[in-house]
């Protein structure tokens, strides 16, 4: 049952990642935690095991193809990503894990407020 769930999770994970450009924290975290019931530091950890090895390849190929990738901002970002999720990494590991979930959670609904509220101005 597990392995469907995996099966399930990376399926969506995949299909929202081609389309909208996310998959980790936004999706995979939360469907660790809520569907399969992993820790959200076990998720959290999972969902960066999950996206080191492929980190869209396909999806960028398929962007490549039509023009639409900057690379220069994309090594920029990449290494600054990997700088801020190891400072992240050290963080989240010391923190209790109600506070760890709870910021998390309030990330998200700022977040999805945010694009909410930017989607009905346009």
């Amino acid at each position: 049952m597990m392995i469907f769930g995996f099966i399930l999770i990376g399926l969506s994970a995949g299909l929202l990642s081609g389309l909208f450009g996310i998959g980790g924290g936004v999706l995979i975290v939360p469907a660790l935690i809520y569907i399969l019931g992993f820790s959200q530091k076990l998720a959290t950890g999972t969902s960066l095991a999950i996206l080191l090895p492929p980190v869209g390849i396909a999806a960028v190929l398929e962007y490549y193809r039509h023009g639409e990738v900057d690379f220069k901002a994309a090594l920029t970002i990449a290494v600054m990503v990997l700088i801020g999720s190891w400072l992240g990494a050290r963080v989240a590991v010391q923190l209790d894990e109600k506070i760890l979930k709870t910021v998390f959670g309030i990330f998200l609904i700022v977040l999805g407020i945010y694009i909410v509220m930017d989607a009905m101005k346009k």
